[in-house]
């Protein structure tokens, strides 16, 4: 049986984690929107996804935020699907060692753009009775040692998602989110490259 073509908005989606989730919508036959900080990885992604459509934006600007919806209302006209997915792995060092330029850029990508997209999307999830998916973590349930800022924006996401998922309800909107581990890429190596530094070993060691 054929399923009904759904439009789904991933974002950090070139790469990563938002890569795969938008190759299994994508190859399910939905239209997919990603959105992006590096332009590179959007042309990746869009090279294997040719009918992708994309956004360059910086989600911790609320302007660039409103481009996104622009740009996703001109070209599909709905939305039926959020995924959460943008985030920094943040530094990786002793608290008292975190600067507070470290700790609010951290908390500026992994907990308020999340807010900024929401509130941009839910208008149009509403009318879909739509699906909100929001990345949070392990770290974001139990804890992660060196990882505070992190840390605090993954346990406020899912404070975020449970509150959302009561005040939307009863619109046919379901929100949930993922805890996911360790996954291989680039930012995982480099949270065990600082997590090395911190410890004075070899990263292999970690």
């Amino acid at each position: 049986m054929e399923l009904p073509s759904r439009v789904v908005l991933v974002t950090a989606g070139g790469s990563g984690i938002g890569l795969a989730i938008a190759h299994h919508f994508y190859n399910r036959g939905d239209r997919v929107h990603i959105c992006d900080i590096d332009q590179s990885t959007i042309d990746n992604a869009t090279c294997e996804m040719p009918d992708v459509t994309s956004t360059c934006a910086d989600l911790t600007d609320t302007e660039q935020v409103d481009t996104v919806f622009r740009d996703l209302k001109e070209t599909h006209g709905q939305l039926d699907i959020l995924i959460n997915n943008v985030g920094v792995a943040g530094p990786a060092a002793a608290v008292e060692d975190i600067l507070p330029t470290e700790w609010n850029d951290t908390i500026a990508v992994d907990l308020n753009s999340i807010f900024y997209v929401t509130r941009k999307a839910v208008p149009m999830l509403k009318k879909s009775s739509g699906v909100m998916v929001n990345m949070s973590s392990t770290a974001g349930l139990f804890g992660c040692p060196l990882r505070s800022p992190y840390s605090a924006a993954k346990w406020a996401i899912i404070g975020l998602t449970k509150t959302w998922a009561i005040e939307l309800g009863s619109f046919g909107v379901r929100v949930n989110a993922i805890c996911p581990g360790s996954v291989n890429g680039s930012r995982i190596d480099k949270v065990i490259e600082l997590d090395a530094k911190t410890r004075n070993m070899n990263p292999s060691e970690v």
